[in-house]
């Protein structure tokens, strides 16, 4: 049975035949380095400091460079990695792992680690904070009281 745009198996079934070719196209697609610049809200100076430290590899054509879908995919979990607090040697482990192991397995409990870390550490500043926050609000409510007297006084 052929639907009107003439595709035998799309009239009974969803196709996925047009998204599966973007798809493919999309990870075959090269970026230049303005293009993720913008696309990612950072500079270009941004993005030759992280190839300087070894995070990304992009391909030259002559003096240009040539960003690939993996690359892109690899600025992305780098800056969503910075945003989380991680620090760049956190982000070289964790990418070094994922061409190291296939499975993922060794790359996800690095990952589950140090996010265990994290979380105990911002529970740790939550609670100091917490305990600064009662103690100025302490401070806070002697100095009123004490200007309140004082004014008490002077009436």
């Amino acid at each position: 049975m052929s639907n009107p745009r003439g595709s035998p198996v799309c009239a009974e079934k969803k196709c996925t035949h047009d998204s599966s070719l973007k798809i493919a196209n999309e990870q075959t697609k090269n970026f230049a380095i303005g293009e993720l610049a913008q696309e990612f809200g950072i500079t270009t100076r941004a993005i030759r400091f992280y190839e300087s430290r070894g995070l990304l590899s992009p391909a030259r054509v002559g003096a240009n460079r040539s960003y690939s879908y993996r690359d892109r995919g690899r600025l992305a979990l780098i800056l969503r990695a910075k945003n989380l607090g991680f620090s760049l040697e956190d982000v070289a482990s964790y990418l070094a792992l994922y061409d190291a192991d296939t499975t993922q397995t060794a790359q996800t409990k690095l990952a589950l680690e140090k996010v265990e870390t994290a979380i105990a550490q911002l529970n740790k500043k939550r609670a100091d904070l917490e305990r600064t926050l009662r103690e100025l609000k302490d401070v806070r409510a002697k100095c009123i009281d004490h200007l309140k007297s004082i004014e008490k006084d002077i009436s």
